[in-house]
């Protein structure tokens, strides 16, 4: 048997950007386990190692809550062993593979506390918890039990991986809140476009403002502008953002009518190409954390 594969090494990071690049470096005889989107593929080849194969429904850079399936997608889903997806409303298009499957099937927030979202009118569960570091490490614990079912002669190099990425996950959560230490404590608020951050403000112990919720509601309304930049003067706010799968036209607006910074991109939804900013989910965080702490702490 291989030893497990560490995920804190230079050429095991090489490693999953090669395979987040071209889907899978084993062989078509290990099972197939299908992810919804890329952070959570990339999340299951951290944990798998090379024991199974991992591929994304949806490609880098792609819009996760409003997609599309494809006919190739559908045929795609009734090769799978395993289908994993987030849940909590953000992949309502998903029914639609499972109906045409018959792979076992794990929702990977399953033992989260869900947080709402929105305003007393349209009020939602927030999908968006692998966002937290900590809450991230449940999802880390669904996948390990979820590939121990699948091929539980390899259950010992899956703990071991999921342990080494858990210590991680941990590390990237104490970066956060130890560098915001540096922050006033009145301008410790994150101000995105959409409303994807509640589980990591909640764990850093700031608040958070945002112009929609999900990015499948109505976006850049004048209405969501003017609260937006109410929030932003009121509470002298040094610096906004906005995720990379949206545009950030509103948000700019919001920068311009209130003198804050534009603070730069995050991402939330969907990792980049092996060549970008966020190859990996580990690097999604740290790129989202190093963002928002440098704006708000210019």
């Amino acid at each position: 048997m291989r030893p497990p594969k560490s995920v804190l090494g230079a050429t095991s990071l090489a490693a999953l950007v090669a395979l987040t690049a071209c889907g899978t470096a084993q062989s078509d005889d290990e099972p197939l386990v299908l992810t919804t989107f890329t952070v959570l593929a990339d999340m299951t080849r951290t944990v798998a190692g090379d024991h199974v194969r991992v591929e994304s429904i949806t490609k880098p850079g792609a819009e996760v809550h409003g997609y599309e399936p494809t006919p190739g997608d559908l045929r795609h889903a009734a090769e799978a062993d395993l289908v994993l997806d987030n849940g909590l409303g953000l992949e309502r298009w998903f029914e639609q593979f499972l109906a045409d499957t018959d792979a076992a099937h794990v929702v990977l927030t399953e033992g989260v506390e869900p947080l709402p979202i929105g305003d007393d009118s349209s009020t939602q569960l927030n999908p968006h918890a692998w966002m937290s570091p900590l809450t991230a490490q449940i999802y880390v614990d669904n996948i390990e039990a979820a590939l121990s079912d699948l091929a539980p002669e390899h259950a010992a190099d899956f703990a071991a991986n999921a342990d080494a990425y858990r210590s991680e996950l941990q590390a990237v959560h104490d970066e956060l809140t130890t560098t915001l230490a540096a922050v006033p404590e009145h301008q410790r608020a994150l101000v995105t476009c959409e409303g994807a951050f509640g589980y990591l403000v909640r764990d850093a112990g700031m608040r958070e403002a945002y112009l929609w919720p999900v990015n499948s509601d109505q976006r850049g309304t004048p209405q969501q502008i003017a609260r937006t930049v109410d929030f932003v003067r009121e509470n002298d706010i040094p610096a906004v953002f906005c995720e990379s799968t949206v545009s950030d036209k509103a948000q700019r607006q919001v920068a311009a009518d209130t003198g804050a910074a534009y603070g730069g991109t995050l991402y939330v939804d969907s990792l980049s190409d092996p060549d970008g900013p966020v190859p990996t989910y580990l690097e999604l965080l740290r790129h989202d954390v190093a963002t928002i702490t440098s704006g708000l702490n210019p």
